[in-house]
């Protein structure tokens, strides 16, 4: 058995914490029990922090490790694509895959247990497989021009073969709406929901509704210029056009577990179509993301208001200085400062295990295994603070 107490302990059976609290493990890593300590000096093993289980990343590309430090800050969406397109292949396959690994290992250490993460390539399988860190990948597609979806989907589905030849849960899974033709958006969500996992980068930008609701914009320009198709300009915002893309694959409800990343510009008219439609909806809230591109947040107070499930993700290197879920967590405090820390780890801990569907994550609770985490640096009223990292114990 193993023993750890701390100031504070999160078994995130509900939010509020154990102060003066100790967790117990068996030797398989599964949680024995939690409880208060009789005398926190006489503990062996006592932290002046805060105990959580591990993380989940909810949303991450990681195969784009390579190119931190590489993108100017604040270009927008549309500046931002112009960046991708420029500097996806800067470094060689090597490099790509020492990256990712090292982002990884580095992910793990502070604590994060599981990812659902973002895949292009096989770039990253053959990691991911070795690894101690469970991750379901979602098999992202683009295509804009709608002849193409057949062979689009066929070659997801191909990697989606490739994938599972490493033992990976992986399917494919839609990219966004302005970046696919509505055949595709209806194909690969389809196959998503086949699978009963989708997740899908929603509302991430007011470039993004213009194009949808009146065809202006940057990212409508830049789309034009190059002479691709554009989608549909339905005057409605585009978690809308989404919602509607996929009623055209099968009836609402839907039963998948369906994750809307980022959704800076959702509204109470899209909270209660996603309430409808979808029976087990998440958001992934990736705010230093959103602040690198455009200087934005999403409506964090309105999504609590409507009881949305909410988790947090850390979005890629190419968008985020680092792929760190206590800086993700200290800036969604720093700017709703009324949501308690217990709320937040929730939201990164627990949220995410269950949109996963991994019921051994996400909580100190007995018979789980979710791995332990250390939250140091920690202010006088047990919130978190600039300098609070991040540590796995267990």
């Amino acid at each position: 058995m193993k023993r750890f107490a701390a100031r504070y302990v999160y078994p995130l059976t509900d939010p509020e914490p154990i102060e003066n609290g100790f967790v117990e493990f068996g030797a398989e890593g599964e949680v024995l029990r939690t409880g208060r300590c009789d005398d926190p000096s006489s503990e062996p093993c006592f932290h002046d922090g805060a105990l959580v289980p591990g993380f989940v990343n909810a949303h991450c590309h990681v195969e784009l490790s390579s190119m931190k430090g590489l993108f100017r800050k604040g270009t927008g969406m549309a500046g931002f694509i112009d960046q991708i397109n420029a500097l996806r292949d800067t470094k060689s396959p090597e490099e790509k895959r020492r990256d990712l690994r090292d982002a990884m290992d580095l992910m793990w250490e502070r604590g994060v247990s599981a990812m659902a993460d973002i895949s292009n390539g096989a770039d990253s399988f053959g990691i991911k497989a070795a690894h101690p860190m469970y991750t379901r990948t979602f098999l992202e597609v683009f295509g804009t021009e709608p002849e193409d979806c057949p062979a689009v989907m066929a070659g997801v589905r191909a990697l989606q073969r490739d994938a599972a030849s490493f033992g990976l849960d992986a399917a494919p899974t839609p990219h966004a709406c302005y970046t696919m033709s509505p055949e595709l958006v209806t194909a690969a969500s389809a196959a998503a929901m086949e699978a009963g996992f989708l997740s899908f980068h929603s509302e991430e930008t007011d470039e993004e509704e213009d194009m949808l609701k009146y065809g202006r914009g940057p990212m409508w320009e830049n789309r034009k210029a190059a002479g691709m198709s554009v989608p549909p300009v339905t005057g409605r915002s585009s978690l809308l056009y989404f919602i509607d893309r996929l009623k055209a694959a099968r009836p609402a409800p839907y039963d998948a577990h369906i994750l809307l990343v980022h959704e800076v510009c959702m509204d109470q008219e899209g909270i209660d179509a996603v309430k409808a439609a979808m029976r087990h909806p998440y958001v992934a809230l990736c705010p230093l993301s959103n602040l690198f591109i455009h200087n934005a947040l999403p409506p964090v107070g309105l999504m609590r208001e409507n009881g949305l499930k909410l988790c947090v993700g850390t979005d890629s290197l190419s968008s985020n200085d680092d792929l760190d879920i206590v800086a993700e967590l200290y800036c969604l405090q720093h700017h709703f400062p009324e949501i308690p820390l217990g709320e937040l780890l929730t939201w990164a801990c627990r949220n995410g295990a269950e949109f996963l569907s991994r019921p051994e994550l996400g909580a100190l609770e007995a018979g789980r295994k979710p791995g332990l985490v250390l939250l140091d640096q920690l202010d006088d009223r047990g919130g978190l603070t600039a300098a609070s990292r991040s540590k796995r114990l267990l």
